[in-house]
């Protein structure tokens, strides 16, 4: 089976929350999504809450993936997540966020029950499983000569 057939076709839009200034993730996340068949259009780093809105708008895709490394991910996570699950044409988008989520480490595990239950259909953090990601965005097994790595939200 090639990477396209697995990917079927599916579109995905790429960002950073709007204080993420790191790329190299957002790069990763597009070869890793690309690599399994996804079709990727990738918005970069610190990208303006409302370009990531008008971009799914125009794009419709099949999820918004957000990375974050800065640590600023719950916040800036929040704030998005709440204007996308507002707007009537972009509220059963389907829209995940990963990466170094909160400054505080382990003593910020409640922001993870806190981005679900404000709208993110997964939240992972930084050492998520790239197998569960995948299959989050329903791409299936990933291609056997990729790079394993846990680290795909803080590179």
């Amino acid at each position: 089976m090639n990477s396209a057939s697995r990917g079927n076709g599916r579109t995905f839009v790429v960002t950073s929350v709007s204080s993420d200034s790191h790329m190299w993730n957002l790069v990763f996340l597009q070869l890793l999504l690309e690599e399994n068949g996804g079709k990727v259009i990738n918005l970069g780093a610190c990208t303006p809450d409302e370009l990531v809105m008008s971009e799914c708008l125009r794009i419709r895709p099949d999820a918004l993936v957000i990375s974050t490394v800065n640590g600023h991910g719950h916040i800036d996570g929040l704030r998005l997540i709440r204007k996308i699950r507002g707007h009537a044409v972009l509220a059963s988008m389907k829209v995940v966020i990963g990466g170094k989520l909160g400054v505080h480490g382990s003593r910020q595990a409640g922001s993870r029950a806190e981005l679900v239950a404000n709208g993110f259909d997964a939240v992972f953090e930084a050492d998520a499983d790239l197998d569960r990601f995948l299959d989050c965005l329903s791409l299936g097994t990933p291609a056997p000569q990729r790079v394993a790595s846990t680290e795909i939200w803080s590179t």
